[in-house]
C-alpha cells in the first residue's frame, strides 16, 4: 500500500469539510495538538450561518490570555489556504466534526497522513458569534 505524503491526505480531508458544509452538517474544524509549547493553542473554523454555506469564521486562539484571538471570515478556499501552512509545523491533526461524523485527518512522524472516522461528537450545527 502506498502512503501518501500529507499534503495529499489533507487535500481529500478539506473535500469531506466542503461536502460537510454544502450538505448542511458541518459543525466545526479544528487544529490541535500543537508541536511543543506555542503561543498559537488552536485553529477552529466554523459556520456562519445556515444561509452563507461557503462563509465560515477561522479563529486562531492564542495560549497567553493577553493575546487576542484572530478572526477572519472568508470562504471555505480561503480558509483551507490559511491552514495548510500551519500542518506538520504547528499542528499534527485536524477534526472535522459534522452531525454525521467526526473525521480525523493525523500526520505522522514520517510526514504521512491518514483520514479516520468517528461516531459524531455534535448533533447540531453550532454557528460562529463573536
Amino acid at each position: 500500500m502506498m502512503q501518501l505524503e500529507y499534503q495529499e491526505v489533507f487535500v481529500r480531508f478539506w473535500e469531506q469539510v466542503k461536502l460537510s458544509a454544502n450538505e448542511g452538517t458541518f459543525a466545526k474544524v479544528t487544529l490541535a495538538k500543537t508541536i511543543g509549547k506555542r503561543e498559537l493553542k488552536n485553529i477552529f473554523v466554523r459556520p456562519i450561518s445556515e444561509l452563507e454555506k461557503e462563509k465560515v469564521a477561522v479563529k486562531l486562539s492564542f495560549r497567553p490570555r493577553e493575546m487576542e484571538d484572530e478572526v477572519t471570515v472568508c470562504t471555505l478556499e480561503e480558509a483551507f489556504k490559511r491552514v495548510t501552512p500551519y500542518l506538520k509545523s504547528t499542528f499534527l491533526s485536524v477534526i472535522l466534526f459534522s452531525t454525521e461524523k467526526d473525521i480525523t485527518f493525523k500526520i505522522n512522524k514520517k510526514g504521512v497522513g491518514s483520514i479516520t472516522e468517528t461516531a459524531p461528537t455534535f448533533t447540531n450545527v453550532t454557528f460562529f458569534e463573536e
